[in-house]
């Protein structure tokens, strides 16, 4: 009886999302794949994946890119492709903003945060990816995934300029982003 209950509850749990797959266009171009970490911050990769899953990350920018540091993307509101690219990064989706889910969890390279503003509990849709550790990031914003494929499209993205790393001209895209199993 107690096995049927737990198979019960496993199927009653929501699908887990183990990563996202995002075809770079632009300067870089290439897949990225990062394993989400459901156990770490189980809201936002909720957020990111029903994100990925409705389209909205799709053709959205590069916005700020900082040399030796990160780069960020996901304004789905104000970051598209072809959008004034004053107003990118100033965004986020139509879904709630999320409280906090800091964890143990280390900024090394490769690893996947969530973009915020002096609110530790503003991140919606923003992300950004590690070019390299930041550990003055380490408990201050939430960890939610890693590069496990394309690191090398990852350090080919277009740099911005300038201490806050906007980019000039033409910035890379993620074309496509979807959510794999």
């Amino acid at each position: 009886m107690r096995k049927l209950a737990v198979l019960f509850a496993l199927m009653a749990s929501p699908a887990l999302a183990a990563g996202l797959q995002i075809e770079v266009a632009g300067e870089a171009n290439g897949t990225i794949s990062i394993d989400l970490l459901e156990d770490v911050a189980p809201n936002h990769v909720a957020q990111i994946t029903a994100l990925a899953e409705q389209g909205a990350y799709n053709d959205v920018v590069f916005h700020r890119v900082i040399e030796g540091f990160m780069a960020q993307t996901g304004d789905v509101a104000n970051g598209k492709a072809g959008a004034d690219m004053r107003l990118a990064g100033t965004g986020g989706s139509d879904r709630p903003d999320l409280e906090a889910e800091f964890s143990d969890e280390n900024f090394d390279t490769g690893v996947v945060g969530m973009a915020r503003s002096q609110d530790p509990n503003s991140a919606n849709s923003q992300f950004f990816i590690m070019f390299a550790p930041a550990p003055h990031l380490n408990g201050q914003y939430t960890v939610v995934g890693r590069v496990t494929d394309g690191m090398d499209v990852v350090n080919a993205i277009k740099r911005g300029e300038g201490r806050n790393g906007a980019v000039i001209g033409a910035p890379d895209v993620m074309k496509t982003v979807t959510v794999t199993e």
